[in-house]
């Protein structure tokens, strides 16, 4: 009985493991179904009370919540946070939080110069694929900011979350964000590149408003462009009724440095546009990026085309012989030049603008130096709605810029009653209303430009405009002079007519030393035409004489070949009798000799001396070979009686020829 349990006691020990065993699956199964039955709550409350919202990079409102992020508190005390000076954010707006660090000192000077730069401020921005909780209007959002590619560094997302029964919190999120946008980004105007890699528009940066009235053009050019703009924005349904694509070109052309550039920059400013830059000669266009683009355009933005008449050539300069078009490839440049990956044709580009995949909306604007050079179909009606010519300064031009180069105090003294300075004031404003888009002065100038009175200014502008050459210097020119100047107005026009001296005789200078280059250019080019003339000429020569001499070789191994042949017949013929063989023999000798003498003067015409002593030696050897054909004749003929052929011998021969 002992001995049984012995027996059986090790299983009574295994069965209390399996138990336990048991116990730990049983366990660690219900904790696993109870996890899982947890989440599977968590999340159908999420999903039925949650409301998440999902914002691309790629679109304005990420840029909304990301400026509206940057000044909430929360978002500054975030516990994971990157540390950066890199503060300006994709919108072009400087992202500051709550959270910054700032120095102690000189706090009211934030925009003070150390050794040319601005001070740099360190920035904490909350991390990338990291979850941050603000409060806002009674509910709690959870804000994940991730990036999609991080390899391409430009694209990513925002997600928000909140527990409200419906979307009304997050619209007026949206919409709260916006405003704020809008208010700050009001005088900037955003700028977009075309990206011909990925076919899409990337953000460039944004520029400073530019006020109308900082650009100085013939009288009404200005009114007549911005009141075109504004009727042309206001007319979507006047043009849907009638069946006219809305849409609108404007080419603005003329001499360079004459303001094209500047006025779109203004007019963008003046109607609150953003501008999308297209560059028709970079590396990659093509006709379906171009097409690509084009319809990915907003309704409502500037189209710029810079350059037009330069838009299929590489080449840096611009002059009467340019064209326009690219240059073939030849058989010298070809190898050595390689292909930048632009295949955009002329067709590809006027279907982009008015083709039926073309956006509308938008206004396009195009600037060229040489409107000559444009093909009738690019700058039709349709197209190019709107031609405006831009030529050299005019002296109107000229006082109109040196105004507002040197403003001039105010007429009426400080100490004035507020009620005339309020009037003067109004029909400032009145008189000038671009002026209500200039951006607030963020610190003091650092230049001290005197002011002076009004009638000072008007006849210091008078006199600066009478020395000024009527269209004669680009308004760039002017520009130039009085940036130089900008602190000392009156020095300014005592020094205007030494200054147009001096650049009509840089211009001068500018101009011989482009003739003397494309003279010498020309001459180049000729001496090289002629060098590779001569080296053609001399190339074919060579292989002229080389096929002439190749073919007097043939023609005297022919003639070799042909008396060989000769030869060896005459050799076999049998010899039938002696008056046969006498004949035979001297005719063989007649021909020997008209042979030997066709053949000295066929070789006699030789082209070098060595030709002729090739010749001669092969005429030497055919002089001894007709020899030994005569002595063999001979020989045989004297063979002929009593003594058989095979008995005769050369010498006896020879000896018996000569005594007879």
């Amino acid at each position: 009985m002992n001995s049984l349990k012995n027996v059986l006691s090790p299983l009574s020990m295994n069965a209390g493991a399996i138990q336990d065993t048991l116990k730990l699956v049983v366990i660690g199964g219900t904790v696993e179904t109870a996890r899982r039955a947890s989440m599977s709550a968590w999340n159908g409350f999420v999903d039925s009370f949650f409301l998440t919202a999902h914002f691309s990079q790629e679109d304005y409102p990420y840029d909304w919540l990301m400026h509206w992020l940057s000044k909430q508190p929360a978002w500054g005390r975030s516990r994971e946070f990157e540390i950066t000076t890199r503060s300006v954010g994709r919108n072009g707006l400087t992202q500051t939080t709550t959270g910054d660090l700032e120095e102690e000192e000189d706090d009211d000077d934030d925009d003070a110069l150390i050794h040319g730069r601005k001070k740099r401020k360190v920035a904490f921005m909350p991390s990338v694929d990291t979850t941050h909780t603000i409060y806002y209007r009674g509910h709690w959002l959870r804000i994940t900011r991730s990036k999609r590619y991080p390899d391409y560094g430009h694209s990513g997302s925002l997600k928000i979350s909140v527990v409200a029964r419906n979307n009304d919190i997050l619209k007026k999120l949206v919409l709260e964000a916006k405003r704020d946008y809008e208010k700050d980004a009001e005088h900037r105007v955003h700028i977009f590149m075309a990206d011909t890699t990925y076919g899409c528009w990337r953000w460039n940066g944004a520029r400073q408003k530019r006020p109308m009235s900082s650009i100085v053009l013939q009288p009404g050019v200005k009114d007549m462009l911005l009141a075109d703009c504004k009727d042309f924005l206001c007319s979507e349904e006047w043009y849907a009724e009638r069946g006219i694509p809305f849409r609108r070109g404007y080419l603005l052309h003329g001499v360079p440095g004459s303001g094209k550039t500047s006025l779109i920059h203004s007019l963008a400013g003046e109607l609150g546009l953003d501008i999308y830059v297209v560059s028709l000669s970079s590396k990659g266009m093509s006709d379906n990026t171009l097409t690509t683009l084009m319809g990915n355009v907003p309704s409502r933005c500037i189209l710029l085309l810079e350059d037009l008449d330069a838009a299929f050539t590489r080449s840096v300069s611009r002059d009467s012989t340019s064209t326009g078009t690219p240059k073939e490839a030849t058989a010298s440049t070809g190898a050595t030049e390689t292909t930048d990956g632009s295949t955009l044709s002329l067709s590809g580009l006027l279907n982009s603008l008015d083709g039926v995949a073309a956006a509308e909306g938008r206004l396009l604007f195009a600037t060229t130096n040489h409107i000559e050079r444009l093909d009738p179909a690019l700058s039709r009606p349709g197209r190019m709605d709107v031609w405006v010519n831009f030529t050299h300064a005019t002296k109107w031009q000229a006082e109109g810029i040196f105004k507002c180069f040197f403003p001039s105090q105010p007429a009426n003294p400080v100490a004035s009653n507020s009620s005339a300075s309020s009037s003067s004031s109004s029909v400032a404003t009145v008189t000038d209303a671009s002026q209500t888009n200039l951006p607030i002065a963020r610190r003091k100038s650092a230049h001290s430009i005197p002011l002076l009175t009004e009638e000072e200014i008007c006849t210091l502008a008078k006199t600066f405009a009478d020395a000024i050459p009527e269209d004669e210097l680009s308004v760039a020119a002017l520009q130039g002079y009085l940036l130089k100047n900008k602190t000392r107005p009156r020095e300014c026009v005592e020094e205007v007519a030494e200054w147009v001296i001096q650049e009509r005789v840089t211009r001068e200078k500018l101009k011989k030393e482009k003739a003397e280059k494309e003279a010498k250019e020309k001459k180049e080019a000729e001496e090289k035409e002629k060098k590779e003339k001569e080296e053609k000429e001399a190339k074919e020569k060579e292989e002229k004489e080389a096929k002439e001499k190749i073919e007097r070789k043939e023609s005297r191994s022919k003639t070799k070949k042909a008396r060989s042949d000769a030869a060896q017949g005459d050799s076999s013929t049998p010899l039938e009798s002696s008056s046969n063989s006498s004949t035979s023999a001297s005719g063989a000798s007649e021909l020997s000799a008209s042979e030997s003498s066709s053949s000295e003067s066929e070789n006699s015409t030789g082209i070098d001396a060595d030709t002729e002593e090739s010749v001669t030696s092969e005429e030497e050897s055919d002089k001894d070979g007709s020899v030994a054909v005569k002595d063999e004749t001979k020989e045989k003929w004297v063979t002929v009686s009593p003594p058989p052929p095979s008995t005769a011998s050369p010498t006896t021969s020879d000896t018996e020829i000569v005594s007879s």
